[in-house]
């Protein structure tokens, strides 16, 4: 199994003492965070894209560049890149350049997105966005596979033996595609045969576990070896310490904290309780031995072969959060690895691996 931090840049209050870094200053964290990690030996690093509020993370191209400036081994993710409002020919040229930048280490998660005015930010209507989706990922291919590319359809100008630069250093970089509740983003990567990156955060395991069957189902039914379909997933928060106890008390206040944030954006929130949070989320929060325990039963249902935590302190101090992070770093990769053994990522480094000694 491979590991992942993920972060949306979320820009709100520190959930715990109500304190709200500046925008320079969060996004000195998210940048920090990203160099932590490769210390620690986590696989990859991403930044995810979202147009509005409490988000600031507009521009995932700039700050993975960014990133890759400060790192060297780490592989970089868009987590996701919104390819239902983006121009492919735009999307292509800032990739193939990350890509070049990162020295061959991006990965590229590609969806829809769930911000409530990003269509219309865009000029595209809501019912519109799964089709934009599928019609940009088809012509995207194309601009980094093919060398010139005549295209037309509905929703952009057409184009004539065209070609795009940079030329990607990857050949292509790998497509991810990000799933939440859509069979129809599952069976556009069974279609290509590309990895499906399940969301796994906001609801418990059963929708995803379905749209997970599902893509397998599709997978095979496009043609492809079964052995091949490559699934990640997320979780919904995570905390260790070394008992259960000491961790559920030391998260108590930052999950009465979300809960607020959740009522004062008027979202109603799926888990009530912290314990139930604990019990029917895909949070991990508890003792080492617990959070393998339960990436175990969450591997039974979805199969997956990689695993994102969120990278931000949300509300945990700086040494709770390092200490956190630490101890998976040595206590829990180490045994999932082990347990749950992955082939390498193309281009990806042994080194880079969480728990490897580094």
């Amino acid at each position: 199994m491979k590991f992942l931090g993920i972060s949306l840049i979320q820009h709100t209050p520190d959930p715990v003492t109500g304190h709200l870094l500046s925008t320079t200053e969060r996004f000195r964290q998210v940048v920090d965070q990203a160099v932590l990690f490769e210390q620690l030996g986590f696989d990859g690093f991403g930044v995810g894209e979202r147009h509005h509020p409490p988000f600031i993370s507009t521009a995932p191209p700039v700050v993975l560049a960014h990133i890759a400036a400060l790192t060297t081994e780490i592989r970089l993710f868009s987590a996701v890149t919104l390819l239902s409002i983006l121009d492919p020919v735009r999307v292509a040229e800032d990739y193939a350049t990350v890509d070049h930048l990162s020295n061959g280490r991006l990965e590229v998660i590609i969806g829809k997105g769930n911000g409530p005015e990003q269509a219309e930010l865009f000029g595209l209507q809501r019912e519109q966005q799964w089709e934009t989706t599928s019609e940009n990922y088809r012509l995207l291919r194309r601009l980094w596979t093919e060398e010139r590319v005549t295209w037309s359809g509905p929703r952009r100008p057409p184009l004539d033996n065209v070609v795009t630069l940079p030329r990607p250093l990857q050949r292509p970089p790998r497509v991810w595609h990000g799933s939440a509740t859509s069979q129809a983003s599952v069976d556009l990567a069974a279609e290509f045969g590309d990895p499906l990156f399940s969301a796994n955060v906001s609801n418990p395991i059963e929708p995803y576990a379905e749209l997970v069957a599902y893509y397998r189902e599709r997978f095979a039914h496009w043609g492809h070896d079964p052995a091949d379909a490559y699934v990640g997933a997320g979780t919904a928060a995570y905390y260790s310490r070394p008992t259960s106890q000491e961790a559920v008390e030391a998260y108590r206040p930052i999950f009465e904290g979300r809960l607020r944030l959740q009522q004062q954006l008027g979202l109603e929130p799926v888990f009530a309780t912290l314990e139930d949070f604990v019990e029917r989320s895909s949070a991990l929060i508890g003792s080492p031995q617990q959070i393998i325990d339960k990436v175990h039963r969450y591997h039974e249902r979805l199969g997956h072969s990689v695993l994102h935590i969120s990278s931000d302190p949300d509300g945990l101090t700086p040494e709770q959060h390092l200490d956190s992070l630490e101890r998976f770093a040595t206590e829990i990769a180490p045994a999932l690895r082990r347990d749950l053994p992955d082939p390498p990522w193309p281009g990806a480094r042994p080194s880079a691996s969480v728990g490897a000694g580094r």
